[in-house]
């Protein structure tokens, strides 16, 4: 179906406000993936915060004009679905999550702080532990000193309660004899 020119203005400024609120860009050709796979696709997209959008390359090529994203727009050729994300790793997780089961969605590229990914750049990027989790590693790093030394100090308060006890109780029973 065509767009007329106030449509295709309208699709443009969309991405270009996308463009300008994400940090990464993933681009995968979708050629032969059925509706109900792409369906799921979007649908878990959605919920990681992912916009996927299924776009013409010229619109695409003229909403990144100017953004950080520019630098892949020689990319931009065959059927390809755009991922946009203002998480860092989001829009790479998502696809290469679901590019790991099916086969027919080739990854191509992408773009993350102005610079080109290539397929592999990509799958990296979606290796990389979400914000969440990495929060969770580094006070886990904090804690741990903290709890190490709690768990020698109440060893140390044990030992010396023992000592106690046992220097008594000797004591004691010294006058019943």
């Amino acid at each position: 179906m065509s767009l007329n020119r106030s449509e295709k203005q309208a699709v443009v400024e969309e991405v270009t406000g996308l463009a300008a609120q994400a940090q990464t860009l993933v681009m995968a050709e979708y050629r032969g993936i059925t509706v109900a796979d792409m369906t799921k696709l979007r649908n878990e997209a959605r919920s990681k915060g992912v916009t996927l959008s299924v776009l013409k390359n010229t619109l695409a090529r003229r909403a990144v004009a100017g953004s950080a994203f520019e630098l892949v727009a020689d990319q931009m050729t065959g059927p390809l679905i755009y991922g946009f994300s203002v998480d860092a790793v989001a829009a790479a997780k998502v696809v290469a999550d679901f590019a790991k089961t099916n086969d027919k969605l080739v990854i191509r590229g992408g773009a993350y702080g102005g610079k080109a990914l290539d397929v592999e750049g990509v799958k990296q990027l979606a290796s990389v532990p979400s914000k969440e989790v990495l929060l969770a590693q580094l006070c886990g790093l904090l804690m741990s000193p903290v709890s190490r030394t709690a768990v020698v100090l109440s060893a140390l308060a044990a030992k010396r309660s023992e000592g106690a006890a046992e220097a008594a109780a000797p004591a004691e029973a010294a006058p019943a004899a």
